[in-house]
Parts: structure tokens; sequence; C-alpha cells
């Protein structure tokens, strides 16, 4: 690795506008947006319904940034910061692979620099603070089957998920039904990667909606007198890390919400810091298409007066294989035919792409055991019959070298984007209307059917006056649909929607589909069983 600051040099920046953590990460200061004006072009990366184990879509997107820096570009990457609950979990890290990766690597997979520590910090101080007012105030004004605000933990912990506390007696609190969601799902993370300066924090923080009163009035952070200290632990959360890839490539790690609970984008501060920066900013949206990059486009580019010039879609054999029918022992042996049945989930997404008035390039990410037929089937359907631009990327065993056809493409076809992406719905439109126009047009469903729990959250919004926020539907990764059994291109189904949260603060509504979950379990062997520390060295830290 090189120093820090060498990498903060490769941006412009100099020692007074970073603060070092070590030698090899800094947070840089909100003041570079106020002299460095936005000059970059930004690329978004994405993906087509992901197999559990993902399809490399990080790898890609570090290995693209290396190879517009081999072709001389001024480049800056925007990615978001793992969670620990899959790092240890079933996932795995998330900084890259083999030779694109963000380094340095175990730091930014475990602790880093604090943020997600901070963001737990905060969200429980709120979670606190609402049951010291029940405690000192008796339950003459809140409600207490009527909050809302849980705890969080950054761990997969299903046996917290749901809790009775307060036991112990009259001095241990008032006993209630509550429980811990995990910290990317926080709100305060979707938050922290929305704010765009300190004041923007605090009232966001502030509007967050924790509970109601007897008289179905609203109780909110603000009103507990909480937001204040909130954003005091926030304070360095909302700076962005800069660390750097494998081959010295600036990167911008800050940031980790969900994106099958929240919008599933790295931070705005940091987007708009490499997009000040540089000359091309890379940044990724989590899971498929659907999901992130849906989010990406009609909440973070919406509200923060982005748009990308491309957008890069990652495809893997193994993903098509197992949208073809295909189960997880099989997808590394050579089977054309499944990859030809996987295609309309290719398809699919390819068309979710353009409905955003967005320019799709095609990356096939290489794996060693891929077969020269499979992938030569994936580049002529997409040449001849999507008519769109199509790569290898082989970035993982190679780092820029292996996505040089990749960045050659990306950099053609940024040139003649016609004009600004076209969003799937107005902000204004009903609540309704905004939900069957994602179901619709990125899921391909036939129908919405509502529960009567749901029914009555929308008459809440309602009344509350949040009606014109954007939507964050959570839904599976695993399909297109609702349901995680249903691969490839699922047609003539209906999405559920069991209710709908507000999430006031970030600026959004959450309705919950499908049996999606706020805190994940450790599967039967997790990573963290692998991981070990051998004297100085983290080891197996995959």
């Amino acid at each position: 690795m090189e120093p820090i600051l060498d990498i903060a040099k490769k941006l412009g920046l100099n020692e007074g506008e970073i603060i070092l953590f070590g030698n090899d990460k800094a947070k840089v200061r909100l003041e570079v947006l106020e002299k460095f004006p936005a000059k970059g072009k930004l690329i978004l990366v994405s993906a087509i319904t992901p197999t559990p184990a993902g399809e490399g879509k990080t790898t890609t997107t570090i290995g693209l940034g290396q190879a517009m820096a081999r072709l001389n570009k001024s480049v800056c990457l925007a990615l978001r910061e793992p969670s620990l609950g899959p790092c240890l979990g079933m996932k795995g890290g998330a900084t890259g692979g083999g030779l694109s990766q963000v380094l340095p690597r175990e730091d930014i997979n475990l602790h880093f620099t604090g943020d997600f520590h901070a963001v737990t910090s905060a969200h429980n101080l709120l979670s606190a603070m609402l049951d010291n007012k029940i405690y000192h105030e008796g339950l003459s004004e809140i409600d207490p089957r009527r909050i809302i605000w849980r705890r969080v933990m950054d761990m997969n912990d299903r046996a917290l998920r749901n809790i009775i506390i307060g036991l112990g007696g009259v001095l241990q609190g008032v006993p209630r039904e509550s429980g811990f969601d995990i910290t990317a799902a926080s709100e305060i993370m979707a938050i922290l990667c929305l704010a765009e300066n300190y004041e923007d924090l605090k009232s966001r923080l502030g509007n967050i909606l924790v509970a109601f009163t007897y008289k179905e009035e609203p109780v909110t952070a603000k009103s507990l007198k909480a937001s204040g200290a909130m954003a005091a632990l926030l304070k360095n959360a909302l700076l962005p890390n800069l660390v750097q890839t494998t081959e010295g490539v600036p990167a911008f790690i800050h940031g980790g919400p969900f994106a099958n609970i929240a919008h599933g984008c790295n931070s705005v501060l940091a987007t708009k810091m490499a997009l000040a920066l540089s000359d091309w900013a890379i940044t990724e949206a989590g899971f498929g298409f659907d999901l992130g990059a849906e989010k990406f486009f009609d909440i973070k580019c919406r509200g923060a007066g982005l748009d990308t010039v491309a957008v890069v879609l990652v495809v893997t054999c193994r993903a098509l294989k197992s949208h073809g029918g295909i189960d997880k022992p099989d997808l590394e042996k050579f089977n054309l035919e499944a990859v030809q049945k996987g295609l309309p989930n290719l398809n699919r997404h390819v068309e979710n792409i353009q409905q955003f008035c967005e320019p799709p390039i095609v990356c096939l990410n290489r794996f060693e055991g891929d077969h020269a037929e499979e992938i030569a089937l994936v580049r002529k359907h997409c040449e001849d019959n999507l008519k769109v631009p199509f790569a290898v990327s082989n970035v993982f065993a190679e780092g820029g070298n292996g996505g040089i056809e990749l960045a050659e493409k990306v950099i053609l076809n940024a040139e003649k984007k016609p004009k600004p992406f076209c969003p799937l719905y107005d902000w204004n439109e009903d609540v309704k209307t905004k939900i069957w126009k994602i179901a619709s047009k990125m899921y391909g469903a036939d129908e919405i059917q509502y529960t009567a729990k749901a029914e009555r959250d929308l008459r809440s919004i309602e009344k509350l006056g949040y009606q014109n926020l954007p939507v964050c539907i959570a839904k599976t990764p695993a399909s297109l649909s609702d349901n995680p059994k249903l691969r490839g291109r699922p047609e003539h189904f209906s999405v559920t929607v069991r209710e709908i949260l507000i999430a006031a603060g970030a600026g959004f509504l959450i309705p919950l589909t499908g049996d999606i979950l706020r805190m994940p379990g450790l599967p039967k062997t997790p990573q963290a069983e692998f991981v070990d520390l051998k004297g100085n060295d983290i080891i197996n830290l995959r």
C-alpha cells in the first residue's frame, strides 16, 4: 500500500484536509466540497438477480476503476462499508477479491474507522432515551403498544429479533415487547448516507418517528431532545473514509445501508467527493438492479441531484445457470442449455436499466471454471439480440489489466448518453401508485395485494402527511418477485405488502414484502468459525 497521504495527493488534497487513521486510512473534511466543484462523470455498477454468494459486483467496480487508471483516466471509487454480520456470517467480506480489492482489507471488513459503531451508539441512545421517558413519566403519554423504534447491533443474531425488555421490577423499566435489527438496517445508517452536511444530518435525525401517544400523535427524536446528542455521536462518522485499491486507485468507503431494507448505496457525500476530485467516479448499488439500483435513481439521485453517464450490469455464468434451474452444487459444471434458459433474467434487468433512459453495458465477471462456449453464448445474445455493449471482465485474476475491455466500452458509451435519467415515478403520486409502478415496471408483477395492517399504515401515512415521500420497497434479493424461490424471469405473480414503515428522517417509506427480515441469522457454519488471529495477523477473513 502507498501512504494514504500520497493517495490523497492524487485527488488534489493536502494534509490539512484529511484526518489520518494510521498510515493507510483517512477521513476527508466536508470543507473539501466547498473548495472543489463537481466535475466528474458518474458510473453505476449493478447486477442481475444474484446467487447467495454474490456475482462479484464490488470486485468488478474496483477492477473497472483500476482499468480506467491504466488508461490514464482520473478516477475515484465510492463504495459502501461492509457490515460485520455478513462478514462473519454467510457472505464473508465485501472489499472485492483477488487483484481487485480495497485495502486495508481486514480493517475495512472489521471495525474500520468506527462508523458502524457510531451509528449503533446513536441509534441505541435514542432507544434508551425513549424508554427513559416512559420510565420517569409513566404511561400517561406514550402508548407502549405503538412504539416502532427498536434497538440495533452490527451482528447477525436471530435470538434477538423479538425480546421482552424492562423486566426485573419497578426500578428496571417498564416491561414491553421490543427487538433488535442489524445496524445496516437502521434508519440512522440511511440518514448518514443521505445527509449532505451537519445541519441536514441533525434535521433528519430530529425527524425520526419513534412512537405514538395514546392520542395517536407522533413522537420524534426531536421531541425527546435526543437529536443533538445523536448528531454529536455521528460527527466524525459523517466524514467519508479514504482508502486505496490494490493498484493505488483512490476509493471512498462510506456508509453501509442494506439494499433490501434501505436504499443500498454509499453516502451522497462520498459520491459527491469522488465527482469533485476526479474526472470519473464509479459507484455501486447493492444486490440486483431491481433493488439497490432502482433506489439509487429514485431516491438517491432524485434527492441529491445526481445522474450517471453509464450503467454496468454484472452477470455471471453461474447466476444464469441458477436462473436456468440449476442448483448450487452443479453451477460450476458446463451447461449451455441452462445458461440459455437463464438469459430472460438478464433481459429483464437490461430492460429495467433502459426504463431509466440509461445506456446499459453488460459485463460478464469471469470465474475460473467458466467455459468459453458459455461466455460466447452470452456475448452473442447481448450484441445480436439485446443490441447492448458487452465485455468480459477478469479483474479478479488480472487486476486492472483484466478490465481494459470493459473500461474502453464504458468510456466510449458514456459519451453517447442522450438525456438525464427518467425516474420511475413522481414523489407526489399517491403511495399505492408509486408501489405499483416499481412492482410492475421493475419486478414484472401483475398485481399488488395489501394486508389489513398495510391498509391501516396507508391511512396513517396520509393522516401524518408523509404520502409524498419516495418508497423504498423491502423484498428478497434472490428473485425479481417477493418469493425467493421464483428464479429466472417470473411472470403472472402478485406482490404482497404486509406493512409499510415510515422512515421520516431518512425521507422514505418502507413497504415490507414477503418474509423479509431486518435481523439476519447466522448460517449453520458461519464464516466466523474460520477467522483467527495468528500473532499480529488476522487470517481467513474472506
